[in-house]
This record gives structure tokens, sequence and C-alpha cells, in this order.
């Protein structure tokens, strides 16, 4: 096997998306000030959650688990891509690569699936609000966010075993900030045809199946607000359901350019582009549009503050 053919010591160089112009470095800069804004945003609302039991239901549960995937998704990439800025050097190891790779196949599957229980969760909560804590139980939120995790773990372990079996040679420069997978096709020696059409149909169930669940239950969900006498119950369906069809939009789109593509039409420095949005802007965007502006959250927030505040005066 080509395993045999590979070293755990060889590494590959990633020639990433920064230079040390002025525009650059500028660029540089913006992209470690939106990791911050992402990494604390998100930080804040794992915690928030966890902290404070009055969110411990299942839209705010299915929060917590989306800003921990992007809390690890965008620390999977950034601080390698900056670690190699600053230091000069560009390269990853084979198994550092594997595990880079593994880590963002998984997180990207596995928040595909949770954004479609999250739709699920709100056509139930405006379709059939008299029966949500039944059919939403923390029971069955869990039956649902679990699975996601797992299905992704499985795509990543697929993947990633399939990818590092074939072998690499050359100058082994991977055209990209990170190690993502078609950009690391490109440096194969052997023709992976095949597992490009393996990855399409990956694809396919990771990210068709969870787009025709949401499609559907937003259809419900949009017949259910129109049909709604209240004005002030209207305007507060479309907002929460407006915020989470932004971020699936902003989310999916982006996932389907990358991975719905043959490797021959593709344009590296439009795969880099795409990449830093979905994975370095997206988590950044998700607490901002979808949690942080929430009332619920706001006063969770608030609450943690004066009870931190509170502390100090006692000690």
């Amino acid at each position: 096997m080509a395993w045999e053919n590979q070293s755990f010591n060889s590494e590959f160089i990633l020639l990433g998306i920064f230079d040390h112009s002025p525009t650059h470095i500028f660029l540089f800069c913006l992209v470690l000030s939106i990791f911050t804004v992402a990494f604390m945003g998100n930080t804040v609302m794992v915690l928030l959650i966890y902290l404070d039991t009055q969110l411990h239901i299942p839209m705010y549960l299915f929060l917590s688990q989306l800003s921990l995937m992007d809390l690890m998704l965008i620390c999977t990439t950034v601080p390698k891509m900056a670690f190699n800025y600053l230091s000069g050097r560009k390269s990853i190891s084979f198994a550092g690569c594997g595990t880079q790779m593994f880590l963002f196949v998984s997180l990207l599957g596995s928040e595909c699936f949770l954004l479609a229980a999250m739709a699920y969760d709100r056509y139930i909560a405006i379709c059939h609000p008299l029966r949500y804590s039944v059919l939403m139980s923390q029971k069955i939120c869990c039956l649902m966010a679990v699975p996601s995790w797992i299905i992704g773990l499985l795509d990543g372990v697929i993947v990633i075993a399939v990818a590092l079996s074939f072998p690499y040679c050359g100058a082994r420069e991977i055209p990209h900030f990170f190690c993502d997978v078609p950009a690391l096709l490109t440096l194969s020696c052997t023709n992976t045809l095949l597992f490009e059409r393996l990855m399409f149909i990956c694809c396919v169930i990771m990210l068709l199946f969870p787009v025709a669940v949401i499609i559907a239950s937003y259809a419900h969900v949009i017949l259910a607000v129109i049909r709604m006498r209240s004005g002030e119950g209207r305007s507060r369906a479309f907002a929460t359901c407006s915020s989470h069809l932004m971020v699936v939009g902003m989310y999916y789109g982006a996932a389907m350019f990358i991975y719905m593509r043959p490797v021959s039409d593709r344009s590296p420095t439009e795969d880099r582009m795409v990449s830093a949005f979905y994975t370095i802007l997206t988590p950044m965007l998700n607490p901002i549009i979808y949690s942080l502006r929430n009332k619920e959250v706001y006063r969770a927030f608030i609450k943690v503050l004066r009870k931190g505040k509170s502390g100090e005066k006692i000690a």
C-alpha cells in the first residue's frame, strides 16, 4: 500500500495566501482580528449556555454545539497559518496535515447535520408549539446532536484514510493555507478520479441531504408564519428563521462551491478565497447574527456579569 511509502517525518509545504507586502500585512492583521472575535464570541456562547440553566432548552443546546464546532473549526486552520506566516516557515508534517484534514472534514460534516437539526427544531417550535416540549425533549435533542458528531467523524475517517493512502511526490507544495483534501489531491502521483467520485457521493449525502431537510422544514415554517394573525408573532418568527437561513446560505453555498466541483475545474485562488470565507469569516458571524443578538442570550450574559461583580465584592 501507499502508506508504506509515506513517512510521518516527511513534510508538505503550505503556500498560504499572504506575502509580506503592505496590503497583505493589513489583510493578515484583519484575519487575526476576525479570529479573535470568533474565538471570544463562540467561547462566550458555549460558556453562557453551560452556566445558565434557563438556556438548557433544545434551541440553545443546538446553538452551543454550533459554537463549539465553529470554535474548533477556526482553531484547526488559523493558528497554523498565522504561525507559518510569522515564523517564515511554510512546512507542515505528514501527520500534522492528516490531523488538520481529519478535524476539518469531520467538523464540516458535523455542522451540516447540526444545521439541519436546528431547522427541524424551528419547524417544531413554530408549527407545533403546544407539542414542542414533547417532540423536542432534551433526550430527543441529544439523539439529534450526538449523531451529527458521529456522522462527521465517520466522514472524516473515510476521507482521510483514502486521501492519505495516495503517494505524493514532486515539490509537495499545497496551493492553500491549510491541508484541504481537494488541494492535496493535485499533488498525487496517481489517478484520483475514483476518489473524487467517492468525495462527490459523500458531498451529496453530507450537503444535499441536510439542505433538503432544511428546505422542507422552512417551507412548512413560512406557510405557518404567513397564517399567523399576530403581527408581532410573525416578526419574531421571521427574525429567528432569517438568522438561521443566513447562516445556512453562507455555509452550504461555500461548501458546495469547494467540494462539489471536479479537481480539474478548480482555481487555487478561488478555492483559497472561498475557503477563507467559510472557515474564518462564518465562525465570526455565527455568534453575532445567530446568538449574541438574542434577548435571552443577552440576559444571560448580563446575569453572569453581575454574578462575577458580586463575587468580586464578596471576595
